[in-house]
């Protein structure tokens, strides 16, 4: 096996002679199978502790840069500041950058900012448009990593994705939505906080495709441009309200939950079924309050902590790994809500 240890620093790991080691190494035969499993964990064993003393004294910068909602930004700042001690040896600081809406180049001016600055690495949650890309792209050249969270792009110079599979977590809302539903008569709306999240445009994908298997007697109703801010997620849930008396139930993908009830509660409406995304801390309380029937869910620390994995292994302070896998989709209920 391949590996970057002398036989004498493998020998004195496993507590064998240099001969055994070698032996072992070269396939020559003559020792016992538990005497090559030592040999292997002693590798094994070296690597990891290389790995600690590549962290040790280490600092990393970390720039967090996020257009969301204050309730999604705050659950965001909360994970990262939980995770920081197990990313122990290393050091993480983290600068936050954080903004509910704004125009475009507002967004870009503070990435080029971040380049022109200098930082070990940013995690990015941004529309997908041309700009934003062109600015990751800067940010690259410059020699700072990206990754973006829980809404991707794709076509840009990042080095990695952490979050869901939204496709599929707009599936299993399709899910939950067709069995609550039934064959009670009725419409769905469908609320994004914005058409350049490619999360939500994700999301919104997968629910189409398995509602109309499932159900395509349905009609959706889209929403869009919110910006998960209740001001004016209320106005354009009342309007839609408005225009269509068959409105039963609602699949939020971008948030604002408490003012697309209220809009519900002043038109004397019944919303038969409301799934939505993320326990921040509205959405934990109408969960509580059994005003929503589930909340599709991931772990924000799971996430935060693959990020800076994924800005440590940019920078040689971990060892590579294979791509990040999809974070969990936990559907969770009044029933079943996590402690803390």
């Amino acid at each position: 096996m391949g590996h970057p240890f002398p036989i004498r620093e493998i020998a004195r790991q496993a507590g064998l002679s240099e001969a055994t080691v070698d032996r072992v190494l070269n396939g020559r035969g003559g020792v016992r199978e538990s005497t090559a499993r030592e040999v292997h964990r002693a590798i094994a064993d070296l690597d990891r502790q290389r790995t600690q003393v590549r962290l040790v004294g280490r600092t990393f910068m970390v720039d967090i840069v996020a257009q969301a909602p204050e309730r999604f930004t705050t659950a965001v700042r909360a994970a990262l500041e939980a995770e920081l001690p197990a990313l122990h040896p290393a050091v993480v600081r983290s600068r936050f950058h954080f903004r509910e809406t704004g125009p475009v180049r507002e967004l870009v001016g503070t990435l080029d900012r971040i380049a022109r600055r200098g930082s070990q690495g940013v995690i990015l949650k941004a529309p997908d448009v041309p700009e934003v890309t062109a600015a990751v792209g800067r940010l690259a050249a410059a020699g700072v990593p990206v990754v973006t969270l829980v809404t991707d792009l794709p076509t840009s110079g990042r080095v990695g994705y952490v979050g869901i599979d939204n496709r599929a977590a707009g599936a299993t809302a399709a899910y939950l939505m067709g069995q609550w539903l039934g064959d009670r008569p009725g419409n769905v709306l469908t609320s994004l906080s914005s058409g350049f999240f490619r999360n939500e445009e994700e999301r919104e994908m997968g629910f189409r495709s398995v509602m109309r298997a499932r159900q395509p007697q349905r009609a959706l109703v889209e929403i869009t441009e919110g910006q998960g801010l209740d001001a004016t997620q209320y106005d354009l849930v009342r309007a839609a309200l408005d225009r269509d008396p068959e409105i039963r139930a609602v699949y939020s993908i971008g948030g604002g939950n408490d003012a697309t009830l209220r809009a519900f509660a002043d038109l004397g409406r019944d919303c038969a079924v409301f799934v939505a995304h993320d326990l921040d801390h509205d959405n934990t309380r109408l969960l509580r309050e059994h005003r929503l029937s589930a909340v599709l869910h991931h772990d924000l620390r799971h996430d935060l902590r693959e990020a800076c994995h994924e800005v440590m292994r940019f920078h040689g302070a971990l060892p590579p790994a294979g791509p990040v896998l999809p974070s969990a989709i936990q559907v969770v209920t009044p029933y079943n809500m996590p402690t803390g």
